[in-house]
C-alpha cells in the first residue's frame, strides 16, 4: 500500500495561486517516473524537466532582483555567494517542505515506495518547476511568482547574511594542512541526468578513505556538500 496523492486544488490553495491553466500546474507536479510508468500503459504525459529548466531561471531572476534592492552595500562576489546558497538544491527542498510539495507530485509507483515524495532531489526540482508554472499561467509576469516566493527567500537571505556563505572547502583544506602529509582529493563517482539538469555525485576522501558525500547540480557544490559532511564528521561543524 503507498500514500495517495493530494488534491491540487489543495496546493492552489496553500500557495495562493488559481491557475487558470491547469495543464500546466499538473506537468509541474508530475516527475519522470510517471512518465515512463503511463507511457508503458500507452498514454503520453508530460513531466516536469522544461519547466524546471525555466522554473531555474525564473527563479535566479527573483532572487537577484530582490538581493540588489534590499543589499545595496553589497559587492557583486558577496551577493553571488548569498544567491547560490538560497537557491541551492538543500534550500529548495526545504522551501517544498514548507508547503509539502511532495504529497502533491504524480510519481511513478516505485518512487513512491522509495519515499520519493521526501526525496530532496525530486522535490527541489518540482519547485523549481512550479514556479515556472505559476509565471507561464501569469502571462510570463514575475508579479505572482515574486509573491509567492518571497516568503521563502527572506528569511533565507537573512540566515546566509548573518551567517555567511562558509567555504566548507577551504575551511576543510586548513585543518588537513594543519596535520602535514595528509592528501586530500575531491573524487567525482558519478553523474546522472540529461545534460540541462545534470547531478553530479563527489566524495572528499583524505589519504584515499572517504570523509564525506555531495550530491547536487554542479560539481561545485557537490564538491563543497561533501566538504561540509567531512568537517561534521572531524565535530568542526554541527547539522
Amino acid at each position: 500500500m503507498y500514500e495517495e496523492r493530494k488534491p491540487m486544488e489543495e496546493l492552489e490553495e496553500k500557495i495562493g495561486h488559481t491557475f487558470r491553466d491547469h495543464a500546466v500546474l499538473t506537468e509541474a507536479l508530475t516527475h519522470s517516473s510517471y512518465h515512463n510508468e503511463m507511457k508503458a500503459k500507452g498514454e503520453h504525459i508530460p513531466y516536469n524537466e522544461r519547466l524546471e529548466f525555466l522554473g531555474d531561471s525564473v527563479l535566479s531572476i527573483v532572487v537577484s532582483s530582490y538581493l540588489f534592492e534590499h543589499y545595496a552595500a553589497k559587492q557583486e562576489g558577496e551577493l553571488t555567494k548569498i544567491r547560490a546558497a538560497v537557491v541551492c538544491e538543500k534550500a529548495l527542498a526545504r522551501y517544498a517542505a514548507q508547503i509539502g510539495l511532495g504529497d502533491y507530485l504524480f510519481l511513478g509507483r516505485g518512487e513512491i515506495i522509495n519515499d520519493g515524495r521526501h526525496r530532496p532531489s525530486i522535490t527541489a526540482d518540482a519547485f523549481e518547476a512550479l514556479l515556472a508554472a505559476i509565471y507561464l499561467d501569469c502571462g510570463e509576469t514575475f508579479g505572482d511568482v515574486t509573491r509567492f516566493l518571497t516568503p521563502f527567500i527572506v528569511p533565507m537571505v537573512e540566515e546566509v547574511s548573518k551567517t555567511g556563505s562558509r567555504d566548507y572547502k577551504s575551511s576543510l583544506q586548513q585543518i588537513v594542512q594543519q596535520a602535514g602529509g595528509e592528501i586530500l582529493e575531491y573524487v567525482l563517482v558519478g553523474e546522472e541526468g540529461p545534460d540541462h539538469n545534470k547531478q553530479f555525485s563527489v566524495e572528499a576522501r583524505l589519504n584515499s578513505n572517504v570523509i564525506g558525500r555531495g550530491l547536487a547540480k554542479t560539481k561545485r557544490e557537490a564538491e563543497q556538500q561533501a566538504a561540509r559532511e567531512a568537517l561534521i564528521l572531524f565535530g568542526e561543524l554541527h547539522e
